[in-house]
């Protein structure tokens, strides 16, 4: 980051990406955004810690999350820590992850039922 940034700039350019990425009306033009904004590291980086998230809520152990994952026992319990008190942002996503894999599940099933 550079140097002469100033944390009232700072803390305004990061509302305003915030801003950015809940307008963007699919997910794959918040991935075409990630891809121009993020480095392919850190996308995977993103995606990893995003992959830990729903195992944690699950209640898998960190040894075994390390195992299915590849991210290390460190980083899951980082990604524990801010999933139990951070600012919110994981337990938004999840409950969104939630709400989605129930509609979908809602809808695999209506097409499963002989119409009739």
């Amino acid at each position: 980051m550079k140097a002469h940034t100033s944390q009232q700039n700072r803390a305004q350019t990061r509302a305003a990406l915030a801003t950015v990425l809940a307008r963007l009306d699919n997910a794959d033009a918040v991935d075409a955004f990630l891809e121009d904004l993020c480095t392919p590291g850190e996308i995977v980086a993103m995606a990893d810690r995003w992959s830990v998230v729903p195992l944690l809520a699950q209640g898998m152990p960190y040894r075994q999350i390390h195992e299915v994952t590849g991210v290390s026992v460190t980083t899951v319990g980082r990604i524990a820590r801010c999933l139990e008190g951070g600012a919110g942002g994981y337990r938004a996503a999840l409950q969104e992850h939630h709400r989605d894999q129930h509609h979908r599940d809602e809808h695999q099933h209506s097409e499963a039922l002989p119409s009739g």
